[in-house]
């Protein structure tokens, strides 16, 4: 069943990320089109694509070899995730679940916003439920997790 889980988190996770590459080649074929803006105006920028899977190692040695990137040791700030630094600047985290309660698998986006604390009210007015407020992560900046319907997202802060 573990196995299970692992590879339909795998899976899942190479299906993101693969459409992304799909959004993102269109998207530079198309230079004319507008670029997803915020409220504010400003571009919407996925800071931090995070992957939890109870396989972290069969993850990233598969992100690594389909989309030759490389994954660093575990990072203690980011929940032991094993990070990959992408092109564009953002980045790429795989680890495992930090409790029984979290489960996996999860695929949660970071959208890069200019303040978390106006990004917070703003969700929560809409209805979304935290799962942790504004959190510090030294030398990083500090995020946020939230829950809408059955999806849980990110929100960043540099």
């Amino acid at each position: 069943m573990r196995f299970y889980f692992a590879r339909l988190s795998l899976l899942f996770a190479l299906t993101f990320i693969t459409c992304l590459s799909i959004v993102q080649t269109a998207a530079s074929e198309e230079q004319a089109r507008v670029p997803a803006t915020a409220a504010s105006g400003t571009e919407m920028v996925i800071q931090y694509l995070e992957i939890v899977t109870s396989d972290v190692d069969a993850t990233c040695e598969t992100l690594s070899e389909v989309h030759s990137i490389e994954f660093g040791a575990p990072q203690p700030s980011f929940g032991n995730a094993r990070i990959a630094i992408l092109s564009n600047g953002g980045r790429l985290g795989v680890r495992a679940p930090l409790s029984e309660d979290e489960g996996a698998p999860i695929v949660r986006p970071y959208i890069l916003v200019e303040d978390i604390e106006l990004a917070i009210a703003r969700a929560e007015a809409t209805g979304a439920e935290f799962a942790m407020l504004a959190t510090e992560v030294p030398g990083h900046g500090k995020f946020a997790i939230y829950f809408l319907g059955d999806v849980q997202y990110g929100l960043w802060e540099r």
